[in-house]
């Protein structure tokens, strides 16, 4: 089912734009004109992602309206994702609009692709952080967690630029939440950037922002991430797949503290602590042909490795009761143990997709499963549990993901798949899109031509 958008401006033009663009991709979009009626809204259902108009009074451009109707949005339950939407971009407002917790910002009149993109980039996020507490997903008792901990605690409380490396689905972006969270910089905001889905045409502005009329679809000034993210941090995702021109340009903003944007006669000075994070595998990290050596010197004063979930086996028994008891509590569902047998193949099974898998497997077993204990099948890995030793931390390849031999068993179609069906066939271009790619979910999803949320979606509901 399609993600439910909520567009809150009272210009029906735009709010009609804005839907007319986001229904090709996503079907349920609905409109609202006069803020006084979203608490009515609200009561029907909570929406997926909410674009949020900060202007709503003629002549009124403090954002004062706007950033009420946050507050009232993120005191939610299940708060949505708030994308904040001004026509009057100036820096402290959106900086006021992301400390209050709006996931991002954009300027109106916006880019057709940037607004897509920014919507995309909100549902992936609420989706892999769709816990009660986002910090769960680093919760564990094996040594390989007290380390990591041990190590965020000590390096938080620093200004150091921190490189967090893991395979997807480990929780690198939950890592980064909570070094700014006991970071001296807590109280300020922490911006994440998918730096693998910013197109290299429009680099420049989205990271060190535009003056208006600086090229043609420039109708207003535009903070960058930089600015945006001003005494707090900035969270730059998927590092690894920037392409060599755009990584001279970070570098020398990093040399320099400073950028400049694009069309403005002086640069402007920078205030932000750098978080990166990478799926590559750190021989490849140090291939010049891949990732600039003077970019990687500047990123990685502290690198933090996140384990595999395979790496952790003592963590998964708890993890299985962590995200059962959530689900069974969200979907309204009687509490119900594992079965012994069942339990030992899933502390043994090596999760490919790491928590993230894990996490999707259960919410499908308290969906699905109708025994009065859980058995294997409800958790529909997509293949047999495979013992420890099928897969080692050798078969893991440079990229960070898991190569295709390995992939192989995991991504081997069910019982339960019929070949020719179109699910078998869906089923079947992912898996081999991913072992083409390494499991590099950004590569894999332009191939395929559909967004990483998209991705993510089919990801789950193929249980790879």
């Amino acid at each position: 089912m399609s993600a439910h958008i909520l567009i809150l401006d009272d210009d029906p033009d735009v709010a009609t734009a804005a839907r007319l663009l986001l229904r090709r991709r996503h079907g349920a979009v609905a409109t609202l004109g006069d803020p006084s009626g979203l608490p009515a809204l609200l009561a029907q259902g909570v929406p997926d992602v909410v674009l949020l108009d900060l202007n709503f009074t003629p002549g009124c451009i403090d954002g004062a309206e706007g950033l009420a109707l946050l507050d009232l949005l993120r005191a939610q339950p299940k708060p949505p994702a708030v994308i904040a939407m001004t026509a009057y971009a100036g820096v402290p407002l959106a900086v006021a609009a992301l400390q209050r917790g709006a996931v991002d910002f954009i300027t109106k009149p916006w880019d057709n692709e940037r607004l897509v993109a920014t919507v995309d980039q909100a549902l992936a996020r609420r989706a892999a952080v769709r816990t009660p507490a986002a910090s769960s997903e680093l919760m564990g008792e094996s040594n390989a967690m007290r380390e990591l901990n041990a190590l965020i605690a000590s390096v938080a409380p620093t200004e150091a630029n921190v490189m967090v490396l893991g395979e997807n689905g480990v929780g690198k972006e939950l890592v980064a939440r909570a070094i700014h969270a006991q970071s001296r910089r807590a109280a300020g905001t922490l911006l994440a950037v998918d730096m693998g889905a910013l197109p290299e045409s429009t680099f420049e502005s989205e990271l060190f922002g535009h003056r208006k009329g600086a090229f043609t679809d420039a109708r207003a000034d535009r903070a960058g991430r930089f600015q945006a993210a001003r005494g707090g941090s900035l969270f730059l995702d998927e590092i690894g797949n920037m392409p060599l021109a755009a990584q001279a340009k970070l570098l020398t903003a990093l040399e320099r503290r400073e950028v400049t944007p694009i069309g403005a006669d002086k640069p402007e000075a920078i205030d932000v602590r750098i978080i990166s994070a990478t799926n590559l595998d750190e021989t490849r990290l140090f291939d010049p042909a891949v990732f600039r050596p003077d970019l990687l010197f500047r990123l990685n004063t502290i690198v933090l490795r996140v384990p595999p979930l395979r790496a952790r086996r003592d963590d998964i028994a708890l993890l299985l009761a962590h995200y059962l008891k959530m689900y069974e509590a969200q979907y309204e569902r009687p509490v119900r143990t594992v079965a012994g047998a069942a339990l030992d193949s899933l502390v043994r099974y090596d999760w490919p997709g790491n928590v993230r898998a894990l996490r999707h497997a259960c919410e499908r077993a308290v969906i699905l499963g109708q025994g009065a204990q859980y058995g294997l099948a409800d958790f529909a890995l997509g293949g047999p549990a495979l013992p420890a030793a099928t897969m080692t931390p050798a078969a893991i390849d440079g990229s960070g993901g898991t190569n295709a031999s390995t992939l192989a068993p995991v991504f081997a179609p069910s019982c339960t798949d019929h070949d020719g069906t179109l699910d078998a066939l869906e089923r079947h271009a992912i898996a081999s899109t991913l072992a083409r790619f390494n499991g590099n979910i950004s590569h894999a999803a332009k191939t395929l031509g559909i967004s990483r949320a998209a991705l993510y979606r089919k990801l789950g509901k193929h249980g790879i």
